[in-house]
């Protein structure tokens, strides 16, 4: 009898999630005769008695050749020759992680990264993107309240609680409700037109902007932006696309396919809104061949001319000095914010300080883990026969997984597939 196996989460104690729900679980066993083993946790959003309910295997060693996780997993729980799906967070050569990367390919494992699973034209198939952007904007948003209230505003938003402290999406809806009501009444002028700029348009966005939608927000063009003069009702925002956010160094027209593969050619033009802004969001994907949309030196010119509009930024992509160049530590749900002083570069925990608040937490979806783990359980279970059921040979190019899954394969049988060969310099 085939089987497969779910790994307890152990990198933080937010970590709840699981990558399979007990009632999709049992549809997959029942249907495919599955054998499932479950490592017992304390934490897990849905308890070890759910998972045995429906026939599952509490089991500490996780038996079995087929293991799904959510996180990077240490790398003394690997055992040879298994096949492990997670999100293993090495494509970009992430320092940190090598070390369990080097140990997986020592023991001669397979390696399925849920990030790189992909259509033909490069579209990720299964993610927790949405729920990144809806928990970050609700952090945001909360944030946005207490750093008022530091500097003397009460405003609805102080109604905001962090996301974690919601217990599921129907109420966070229930909430925001009498939250839009409030502001719908009027906010003070002294942050009139509130303004609000959402870097990108992807999965993340999506799910900013469906947090946003509960407020009835209003959008305009990013052109816009520097000429709203707006109502103390309402609440303005922007989707800035890549021809919002840079311009070509030589004066020459945007391209995007151009500007994909020769960034080096493009320059940050974001800066010039930057003013006209109460509060940004990013939701970019970056890395260091592209120019960053927030500098520290910007911010040191913008503050040295005054108390600016800006007060929050809410980098829920959360690249350490990344495209926010200040982005310099990644927080936990409960404190999920620092304030970056950029005329003496320090930081200050919390929100309180002269500067901007900066909420960055790499571990946003798992501030609602019923729902994430709901709609990513929901997707992953039509992949997780066809994992289990493929065969995998000594040659990856006879591996019988489908196309799409072979493109998370990351590591076969304890070697850097020719995609993922670039990893090597990092090792």
């Amino acid at each position: 009898m085939k089987s497969f196996g779910i790994r307890r989460e152990t990198k933080s104690i937010w970590e709840r999630r699981t990558p399979i729900i007990p009632s999709d679980a049992k549809e997959i066993i029942e249907k495919y005769e599955y054998k499932l083993y479950v490592q017992p946790s304390e934490i897990r959003i849905f308890k070890d008695e759910e998972y045995k309910n429906i026939g599952a295997i509490l089991d500490e060693k996780l038996d079995t050749e087929f293991i799904f996780g959510i996180k990077e997993i240490p790398p003394d729980f690997f055992e040879f020759g298994k096949k492990y799906v997670f999100f293993s967070h090495t494509i970009k050569g992430q320092k940190h992680n090598m070390p369990m990367l080097k140990r997986m390919l020592e023991l001669k494992t397979t390696l399925i990264d849920y990030e790189k699973i992909t259509d033909e034209k490069g579209r990720r198939l299964i993610a927790f993107g949405r729920f990144a952007g809806i928990a970050g904007m609700i952090d945001t948003l909360w944030a946005f309240g207490r750093r008022l209230e530091y500097e003397g505003l009460k405003t609805p938003f102080l109604k905001v609680r962090r996301a974690y402290e919601y217990y599921n999406l129907q109420k966070i809806k229930d909430e925001f409700k009498k939250i839009k009501e409030e502001i719908k009444e009027g906010l003070s002028k002294e942050i009139s037109p509130l303004t609000i700029g959402i870097l990108g348009y992807g999965n993340v966005s999506s799910g900013v902007q469906e947090i946003l939608n509960l407020l009835d927000v209003k959008y305009i063009k990013p052109d816009e932006v520097p000429a709203i003069k707006g109502n103390d009702n309402e609440i303005y925002a922007s989707i800035f696309k890549e021809e919002d956010l840079v311009e070509r160094k030589d004066g020459k027209n945007f391209n995007l396919e151009e500007y994909y593969h020769s960034p080096e050619l493009y320059k940050s033009r974001f800066e010039t809104f930057i003013p006209y802004l109460s509060m940004i969001v990013n939701c970019i994907y970056w890395d260091q061949r592209y120019p960053r949309f927030i500098t520290k030196d910007y911010f040191r010119d913008l503050y040295s001319k005054g108390k600016p509009k800006i007060k929050v930024i809410g980098d829920i992509s959360c690249d350490i000095n990344g495209s926010v160049e200040f982005t310099q530590f990644a927080e936990e749900p409960d404190k999920p914010c620092y304030v970056y002083e950029p005329l003496t570069g320090n930081f200050k925990f919390g929100f309180e300080g002269e500067g901007v608040v900066v909420v960055a937490v790499d571990i946003l979806p798992s501030e609602l883990p019923r729902d994430a783990s709901i709609y990513f359980s929901g997707i992953l279970k039509s992949f997780l026969p066809k994992i289990i059921e493929a065969k995998y040979p000594e040659d990856f190019k006879n591996c019988t997984l489908p196309e799409f899954l072979k493109n998370g394969v990351i590591v076969y049988r304890g070697e850097l597939t020719e995609k993922y060969k670039y990893i090597e310099k990092y090792l």
